[in-house]
């Protein structure tokens, strides 16, 4: 029978024995244990693969010369360009993005990562803040990119609060944004509004000021902070970022993505007007819009739960605790001494020498409230409002303060500069060694020759020609 197969005997009688012990599952073919491997020295394969994986990337042609090299040095079978580039090819791509990309992208790509879902609405709110594709007007009439700070509801993607600034990220900016986002809206469609429970930041200085703090602190928030370096908990925030830039700001004068030619020629639009573009962009587009995750509208699937926000007792309250800061202060005979500043009101007369909070707002400090502390740790009861006699009917920003006094300071040390760098000339151009012969000892000096009218000699000295006579004598006679 073997004959008439074609198959071998011995053949014949071990596929027999596979059948008899497996069934057709052990008549088939097993895999080889080197198949996908190159056959070639263990050492070999290391070095190609430790190449492949080390900063910065190679391409396979010099990882394939670099082989070859060493193999030829080393006696090993010569790999050929194909075989370096299977080895190459297979390399785990995470073990690559580790390697030669670093740790931070293989976090970013390929590490696991727990999202955070919030169950309800206001349990968790996202802020985040990000400079916009666009150019404006600032008031000067010059061109600006502007920063947009924003404040998302967690579970239904609703947009809370936001706001626009020409300047960098702030803790004043936050709270504006906060402000907003707590507080009821007096459009009808954007219902958005109270207190979180937990508020979820990243570690910049305006998030993690002892401002911010102190407020979610009064509003019983609880902050909650990403690992640093690992913002991975804001995906949701900085989506709503990348959807404000393609579908608000696109249609806009002076827009101008990340890699397009700078149009800041083309800037048209003031502050006030790319601030009116974007509220009606969130109120009547991005909260009436289906969401892609959720599949719901952000402001209908928020108004689902039918519940009722927290709210702070009044709007004069929130303001004093998000748009001002408190610091404690000590009532002098002549007044509140804040910032080189003197406050003064006529309720002040009673506490001379108390110790009292004062609450400022960082926009306007031509006054200061005042409440008078108490020890027991109850609440400041609120006293006067106490105004800077030299900024009264004036509106005067802390920047503008600390403008004009890091102004004046330069100023100042420019003229101390100039000063002391002629006062070293001078001195170093008009100071005369004194001669070798002369040594410099302690309690005396040598006289110079305009006091040769003055000066005797010692029987028997012979004076040298064209050499005045000279007197040694104490300086201080």
């Amino acid at each position: 029978m073997a004959e008439s197969c074609g198959v071998p005997e011995r053949t014949l009688r071990r596929w027999r024995a596979a059948f008899q012990a497996g069934g057709l599952a052990g008549l088939v073919r097993r895999p080889r244990s080197d198949r996908g491997r190159a056959r070639m020295p263990e050492p070999l394969r290391l070095l190609i693969e430790g190449l492949a994986l080390r900063p910065p990337r190679r391409s396979v042609a010099v990882i394939h010369r670099q082989a070859v090299s060493v193999a030829t040095a080393q006696g090993w079978p010569v790999p050929g360009y194909s075989t370096v580039h299977e080895i190459v090819r297979n390399l785990d791509p995470a073990l690559v993005a580790l390697g030669v990309e670093g740790a931070k992208r293989y976090r970013e790509v390929y590490e696991l990562v727990h999202r955070r879902e919030a169950s309800k609405p206001n349990q968790i709110w996202q802020a985040d803040h990000t400079e916009l594709d666009l150019w404006v007007v600032d008031p000067k009439g010059r061109p600006a990119r502007p920063w947009l700070t924003a404040i998302e509801d967690d579970h239904s993607r609703a947009i809370a609060g936001y706001a626009v600034n020409l300047e960098a990220p702030s803790a004043l900016s936050t709270a504006l944004a906060f402000r907003q986002a707590i507080w009821r809206k007096t459009e009808p469609l954007w219902r958005v509004c109270g207190i979180p429970e937990v508020f979820h930041l990243d570690h910049g200085s305006d998030f993690t000021s002892s401002h911010l703090e102190q407020v979610m602190a009064d509003l019983r928030v609880r902050p909650m902070f990403s690992k640093k370096g690992q913002p991975h908990g804001h995906g949701k925030i900085e989506r709503f970022m990348e959807t404000m830039n393609q579908m608000c700001l696109a249609p806009l004068p002076g827009y101008a993505p990340k890699g397009s030619k700078d149009r800041a020629a083309q800037a048209q639009l003031t502050l006030a007007g790319l601030d009116a573009a974007i509220g009606q962009f969130i109120r009547e587009v991005y909260n009436l819009r289906p969401h892609s995750e959720t599949r719901l509208p952000p402001q209908a699937r928020w108004e689902a739960g039918a519940f009722i926000p927290r709210m702070p007792d009044s709007l004069e309250q929130l303001d004093l605790l998000l748009c001002t800061v408190a610091k404690p202060r000590k009532v002098h005979t002549d007044g509140i001494q804040f910032l080189a500043l003197r406050y003064i009101d006529p309720v002040l007369a009673d506490y001379v020498a108390e110790q009292v909070t004062i609450r400022y707002d960082p926009r306007d400090i031509t006054e200061i409230r005042v409440y008078l502390r108490h020890p027991d740790g109850t609440d400041d009861t609120f006293l006067c409002r106490a105004i800077c006699p030299e900024l009264s009917g004036e509106t005067v920003s802390l920047k503008e303060i600390t403008a004009a006094r890091n102004a004046r300071r330069k100023h100042l040390r420019g003229r101390l500069a100039t000063r002391s760098t002629v006062v070293d000339t001078l001195l170093a151009l008009h100071d005369e060694p004194l001669p070798a012969a002369y040594p410099a000892t302690t309690g005396l000096r040598q006289w110079t020759t305009s006091d040769q009218a003055t000066t005797t000699h010692d029987a028997g000295d012979t004076p040298t020609p064209g050499d005045g006579p000279r007197l040694k004598r104490y300086w201080n006679e």
